[in-house]
């Protein structure tokens, strides 16, 4: 009894007094295991072209990355694919590059094994490494696919490189292509997509149950911490405020403020631990 009030006296959680362990999720939640992966930074990026009025003198070195999820049962889902055609690689030079397909192999994962890859949007350094990962299936909103992409697989705006379109057309031939219709859709046991950050047509972003909470994935919806922090839009969106109401959103699916991981903010890599070589551990 003594040891009981100790206990309360020093506030003791209740399902630790109850139950005496952590309150586990039930074995029809998966709790997925998360990694940011590294696989190239872009040099000396302007600010103002990721947080809105962002002074224009300001430079910063960005992470150019996609994340890994794993439910310990053989699903390994990827969120974007990066990119690896020349063209990009010439016009961009990235430092430090590796295919995305090479770079989780630091996380213990082959390519083949990604059995899904949840696009996020359409633009080339997030989706032009789809084909990478030969048995992945590929998730992306209905919306933007057909904004972006035409029947006979050209594009039907400048936002989509020609050689990505013709990819996603390819993969709704073969089979592999799902498209999720809009908002707040469950599209695996665990992982939930939302819309609404409007970076493109129908960008999405991804929230993942966890073993510490639900941790949202923002990509593009959210360039930097310095977005959420100063409560600035991303400076490349197509409405503003419909951004900013996006990230209002995302405070709220997740667990906690630091488990919301934004699209290309180098410090990923400071504030989670690195357990390999351009490899964070998001718990």
């Amino acid at each position: 009894m003594k040891t009981l009030r100790r206990l309360i006296a020093y506030g003791a959680p209740l399902w630790w007094l109850t139950l005496g362990a952590p309150p586990r999720l039930r074995p029809q939640e998966p709790a997925y295991e998360v990694w940011a992966v590294r696989f190239a930074t872009l040099p000396s990026f302007s600010v103002a072209g990721l947080v809105a009025g962002a002074d224009r003198s300001r430079r910063m070195d960005i992470a150019m990355m996609v994340w890994l999820l794993s439910d310990g049962s053989g699903r390994r889902v990827l969120v974007d694919a990066g990119f690896h055609r020349r063209k990009f690689l010439d016009r961009w030079h990235p430092q430090d590059y590796r295919q995305p397909s090479e770079a989780i192999a630091s996380a213990g994962v082959r390519p083949e094994d990604i059995t899904d890859i949840i696009i996020t949007h359409v633009h080339w350094d997030h989706l032009d490494g789809v084909d990478l990962f030969p048995n992945a299936r590929v998730w992306i909103q209905r919306a933007e696919y057909r904004y972006y992409v035409a029947a006979d697989g050209t594009p039907r705006n400048t936002a989509i490189d020609p050689d990505n379109a013709a990819e996603l057309r390819a993969l709704q031939r073969s089979g592999r292509l799902r498209l999720v219709d809009g908002d707040a859709r469950e599209i695996m046991p665990g992982i939930t997509v939302y819309t609404g950050g409007q970076h493109t047509r129908a960008s999405q972003y991804v929230g993942v149950r966890t073993a510490a909470g639900t941790v949202v994935l923002a990509s593009d919806n959210l360039y930097l911490y310095e977005n959420l922090e100063l409560r600035a839009p991303i400076a490349q969106t197509l409405d503003p405020k419909a951004n900013l109401a996006a990230q209002e959103r995302m405070r709220s699916i997740a667990s906690d403020l630091r488990l919301i991981v934004p699209g290309h903010d180098p410090a990923v890599f400071d504030r989670f631990m690195m357990v390999a070589p351009g490899v964070a551990s998001i718990r």
